[in-house]
């Protein structure tokens, strides 16, 4: 026998005579009458209350919206608009991490911790050491200044010759392009000044010179030590030509305090063409190019020791053997017409003073005698009418 309370029983509800229909009393009824009123009741409080958490949160979202778009606050007067004002402090916190990094706008500078000031102009010597694989050149161009000025800065150690530095040696490197002058007792800042094509003023006035005006006194003897060096900015010298003179085949004994090899009597013989061909089988510089201003005449050929040299053009021997200058075992011929080639640095000297010679013989080898850095050829072209030319302009 079933029991009155089962849900599966299907009495029919009763409701009170004359009430009026309610359908939710109804299903309300049926419900208790299953038995699933009580579970139905926690459903709907809980769908209930997320349907009102989200309606809380929907008003809420709407509120800060309309605040954010409302219209902006009125400005600040100019003087409080550019005062700026430090952030409060918030205890426990750093001000770094309180302030959250805004977001870039646009191209952000980039900010280095280490200024790097602008470089004030130098005024004294300074010494330099030379370092393997410098030249003369390199040398210059690390401290933007011109070669001769390098030169003319160490005169008095490397004389005239671009050649003469080797690893270790201590060079003066001037502050401006110039020259150097070591004082000599006597001399007078008017003299002095015209040989460098400068003024007197000018040296006086260079404040690495140290010069007081007030106590000089007479440019023409002034109270300068002997052996005080002075800058000389802007100052040029007139480079020796007590190397390589002119030599010709109807005086070739101009040469004779150059070294041994200088030449004797007068000779005659072949005339040359004038068309100068290259004089080792490379057409390319292992040294120095052709740079008057350095005093160097001349360019460096590469080539091997024991390369064949030879004859630029037809002509006569007019110095065979050592320079004592520099130039090591060299060779200059004369092609008349007062043109001469000149051939430095050989290792063999395979020619003799008066001897004619024809474009294409060899006349010597490669080498790396005299005042050189390593093997290579050093040649030079003269004119009567023209000095020494760049070779460049010549050679075919």
């Amino acid at each position: 026998m079933e029991s009155p309370n089962s849900p599966q029983s299907d009495e029919p509800i009763e409701t009170e005579p004359g009430a009026p229909d309610r359908p939710l009393q109804r299903l309300w009824a049926r419900l208790i009458h299953l038995g699933i009123a009580e579970r139905v009741l926690r459903v709907a409080s809980a769908l209930f209350t997320s349907l009102l958490l989200v309606g809380v949160l929907f008003v809420l979202s709407r509120f800060y919206a309309s605040v954010s778009g409302s219209t902006p606050a009125e400005p600040l007067p100019a003087a409080e608009a550019l005062t700026p004002t430090a952030p409060a402090a918030v205890p426990g916190i750093s001000q770094k991490e309180a302030l959250p990094a805004a977001e870039p706008q646009g191209i952000v500078p980039q900010v280095s911790l280490h200024t790097v000031l602008p470089s004030r102009g130098r005024t004294e010597l300074l010494t330099y050491v030379i370092q393997a694989g410098d030249t003369l050149f390199s040398i210059a161009e690390k401290f933007g200044l011109k070669p001769e000025s390098i030169l003319w800065g160490n005169r008095y150690t490397l004389g005239e010759d671009p050649h003469m530095i080797f690893p270790g040696q201590e060079l003066l490197i001037l502050p401006v392009d110039g020259t150097l002058h070591r004082w000599s007792a006597g001399e007078g800042l008017n003299g002095v000044a015209g040989y460098y094509g400068v003024t007197a003023d000018a040296i006086v006035n260079y404040p690495g010179n140290h010069l007081n005006p007030a106590t000089l006194g007479d440019y023409a003897l002034p109270n300068i030590a002997p052996g005080t060096l002075l800058i000389v900015p802007g100052g040029k010298g007139e480079f020796p030509d007590w190397r390589t003179p002119r030599i010709t085949r109807e005086n070739p004994a101009t040469a004779v305090n150059v070294g041994p090899g200088a030449c004797s009597g007068s000779y005659g013989g072949v005339m040359g063409t004038l068309n100068f061909i290259w004089p080792v089988a490379d057409h390319y510089l292992s040294g120095y190019d052709y740079n008057p201003e350095a005093n160097h005449y001349g360019i460096d050929i590469h080539g091997e020791i024991g390369d064949p040299v030879s004859a630029a053009d037809n002509g006569v021997v007019v110095y065979a053997g050592w320079n004592d200058w520099g130039y090591g075992e060299m060779i200059v011929i004369d092609h008349g017409q007062g043109w001469q080639t000149l051939y430095a640095h050989l290792s063999t000297v395979d020619v003799s003073c008066g001897q004619e010679v024809y474009q294409g013989d060899t006349i010597g080898t490669v080498g790396t005698t005299g005042n050189s850095s390593g093997p290579h050829l050093h040649f030079e072209l003269r004119s009567d009418d023209y000095g020494r030319v760049n070779p460049w302009d010549f050679l075919r």
